[in-house]
């Protein structure tokens, strides 16, 4: 487990890319429907693998996650196979913790040799400089949320959680994470304005102290790219209404829908305010 730190250096081979995608959420609304997303996500891995150079999970891989010593949660096989083999084909896998994985522990570091990180992190790829974090908890406002994770992350709270036993745990946990509104995706609909999008003011934030090229987050539901200068802001979307993604070809970053082209129905709503 990383916990930010120096600039993480990458050099992408000739004719690689680095992908960039967010807030699958898989678990919600239920398995069955889940299940559907799962098996999308698989297919879009297996297309990308070829010219991958590095793979960035940016939160929310799960909808709910909590590791006990011996037990993870049931389901997610596919995904989790398809990760490991992108992983044993030697592409390395940088993984954000989000607000509905935030209790992950060590199991994607073991099992699918990922790098996993709790909060924001710099890379250097091919020379341009990245801000990367999923996003919950940033910029103002949302603060009932920030007093609730403060519950989340206190170690003596997670030994009470861990203490029930995981059948009821995880009905409970699953139970309330379905419950949250960001999966419905309704209040994340609607662009709210440069001024007022809390990770935009964030990033303008972290432009004050260093320059970056690329500040990449999760967490916000709605696709977006936005300049800040000479900047810009990357909200990579979701996996739940509008299946985005971001790819770095190592010289430009681009956001991406992957059903456009594949006969089905998504929400073409990547807001863009370039410069």
């Amino acid at each position: 487990m990383v916990s930010g730190g120096q600039p993480i250096t990458i050099e992408l081979a000739e004719g690689k890319k680095a992908y960039f995608s967010s807030d699958h959420h898989f678990g919600a609304p239920n398995e069955k429907d889940s299940l559907v997303r799962e098996k999308l996500f698989v297919k879009w891995l297996d297309e990308v693998k070829d010219d991958c150079g590095v793979l960035f999970l940016i939160g929310d891989l799960f909808d709910f996650w909590f590791e006990y010593k011996h037990v993870v949660p049931k389901g997610f096989v596919r995904v989790l196979g398809k990760l490991a083999e992108i992983s044993d084909r030697g592409i390395p896998i940088y993984f954000f913790v989000g607000n509905h994985d935030l209790w992950m522990k060590d199991y994607l570091e073991e099992q699918i040799n990922a790098i996993v990180f709790r909060d924001k992190q710099d890379f250097i790829i091919n020379g341009k400089e990245f801000f990367i974090v999923h996003g919950d908890g940033k910029g103002p406002g949302d603060d009932g949320y920030k007093r609730m994770k403060k519950v989340f992350t206190n170690k003596f709270c997670q030994f009470l959680f861990y203490l029930l036993h995981p059948d009821f745990a995880m009905w409970l946990g699953i139970t309330a994470s379905r419950k949250n509104k960001m999966i419905s995706g309704d209040e994340d609909v609607h662009f709210l304005g440069v001024e007022n999008e809390w990770l935009i003011t964030y990033s303008k934030k972290q432009l004050a102290r260093k320059q970056y090229d690329y500040l990449v987050y999760g967490h916000r539901h709605l696709p977006m790219e936005i300049s800040i200068d000479k900047a810009r802001h990357i909200n990579l979307g979701d996996w739940i209404n509008y299946f985005t993604y971001g790819i770095f070809d190592g010289e430009n970053f681009e956001l991406k829908t992957y059903l456009r082209n594949q006969g089905e129905e998504s929400r073409d709503s990547i807001i863009k305010i370039i410069k």
